[in-house]
């Protein structure tokens, strides 16, 4: 080899080593779909006793967020439903997955929980409730296809901000000799929404989570594309009348002013964190009256304040963002009620009128739960996901999910900062703790709550192994 020879190796090696690495970077699609109901009557999915509606306050969306680093996407969406069950979103993921490609189990889909939403499941059958099963469907669909269309250049970075006065825990220990029989002829000890008497009202059965979590998302000009948010908070309800997004959608309306946006492309969405036993109101003090919809204003303008804030604390959003993503199917045992309660609620169903008076309230009610209960299969298979962007982690769960469950998960998660997801993929009672399960309460009721008592042990304990594969 010539001395000329070597010089040119040498060369070559030295201009392919200065030229970088090419590395694949973020992107980001939005999409914002309508799913108002336009066929009434429809009765509000969040009532034992629903009455029909016939009108309309504020829109009902789908929202959704679709990331992409090199081979890896997901899609984020958030429904404005009290909650929709795997029935209608199995079908609604895979008509998506067909359209553009990504994974079913890199798809999560959950809902805020407004009480002023239809039923996702045609409750009751109707022409009206059918027509919007079929629009409902149709809308997460195209919700996420249309953001995975929408595809672009994106930053992102994460930040959060704590509102802790709209947050009370609604379980609370009160007198022992104030305690009303619950729907099962027993005595609880504690009690959901107790009132405001404080000769009666003990302590909190529970904590908070004052957290608003949020991930923000820039286009490559570094103006507003997205906001996920995250706030561990039960529906505010007083709507005034009408089918309602409550704060949720109220907050998504409000973050294009709180950031200056004017952006067709930008899409804010308030996801609802562990709130289980978390509500709005102000217990032993109690609340001045409220106009309708007013109560909703204010949990959404200080949530909206809350998300601007966290947003002003991320220094950089960046492009360089690992994504990642799992789901797994958790086969928990189902609750079946025993001989002496299947005998009881049967006795109850065949009460007048009259005799149903002098039962426990939603005595009735509760047996008709318990005696479909008899019919479940031994087992159900709960999916859940946890999803890493950068150095944020987000974990899914398909119930109400009680607070303590949240902050534990927090706590022992190995990302910088982690945040819950309830309602998603599914809606499937109540998720206590055993030692919550201990004290009784609505949360904690056969049917309110239908899996096994130590079933959120076995939820913990999967997700958090899950983290340490994604962040270890």
């Amino acid at each position: 080899m010539t001395r000329f020879s070597t010089l040119l190796i040498a060369l070559t090696t030295l201009i392919v080593a200065a030229v970088p690495t090419a590395r694949a970077e973020l992107q980001a699609g939005t999409a914002l779909i309508d799913i108002t109901p336009t066929e009434f009557p429809l009765a509000p999915r969040g009532s034992h006793f629903p009455k029909p509606i016939d009108s309309v306050h504020d829109p009902l969306n789908v929202r959704c967020i679709v990331l992409k680093n090199g081979d890896t996407r997901i899609a984020m969406a958030v429904v404005d439903s009290c909650m929709v069950h795997r029935e209608q979103l199995d079908p609604a993921k895979k008509a998506a997955a067909e359209a553009c490609g990504i994974p079913v189990e890199n798809m999560m889909v959950s809902s805020t929980h407004t009480h002023s939403a239809p039923f996702s499941n045609a409750r009751f059958g109707t022409p009206q409730e059918l027509a919007y099963q079929k629009k409902l469907i149709a809308g997460i669909t195209e919700a996420i296809v249309t953001a995975a269309k929408n595809i672009q250049p994106a930053h992102a970075g994460y930040s959060s901000y704590d509102v802790p006065d709209e947050v009370q825990n609604r379980r609370w220990f009160l007198q022992p000799d104030k305690m009303p029989l619950n729907p099962f002829g027993e005595t609880d000890i504690v009690k959901m929404n107790p009132g405001t008497d404080p000769k009666v009202m003990i302590a909190p059965a529970g904590p908070t989570d004052p957290e608003v979590s949020v991930l923000y998302l820039t286009d490559a000009k570094e103006k507003p594309l997205g906001v996920f948010a995250n706030y561990s908070l039960h529906y505010v309800g007083n709507i005034g009348g009408g089918m309602s997004a409550d704060y949720f959608g109220e907050f998504a309306r409000l973050m294009p002013t709180r950031l200056g946006s004017t952006s067709k492309n930008f899409v804010a969405m308030m996801s609802n964190g562990t709130s289980g036993d978390i509500n709005n109101s102000t217990f032993l003090r109690g609340r001045p009256r409220r106009a309708p919809f007013e109560q909703i204003r204010q949990v959404a303008g200080k949530t909206a304040d809350a998300a601007t804030y966290a947003i002003r604390k991320i220094e950089t959003p960046s492009a360089d963002v690992k994504l990642d993503m799992r789901q797994r199917a958790i086969t928990l045992k189902h609750r079946i009620p025993n001989a002496e309660q299947i005998e009881r609620a049967q006795k109850i169903i065949t009460v007048d009128a009259e005799g149903e008076k002098r039962l426990p309230r939603l005595a009735k009610a509760y047996a008709e739960r318990t005696l479909a209960m008899v019919e479940n299969p031994p087992t159900y298979d709960a999916l859940i996901q946890t999803i890493r962007i950068g150095d944020l982690a987000i974990c899914t769960l398909p119930f109400e999910v009680i607070a303590e469950i949240g902050l534990e998960l927090k706590d022992v998660s190995p990302a910088a900062d982690t945040f819950i997801v309830e309602l998603a993929n599914g809606g499937y009672g109540y998720l206590p703790t055993p030692g919550q399960h201990k004290f009784g309460g609505y949360e904690t009721w056969l049917s309110t709550n239908k899996v096994q008592k130590d079933a959120s042990d076995i939820l913990i304990a999967q997700l958090r192994e899950m983290l340490d594969e994604m962040f270890n």
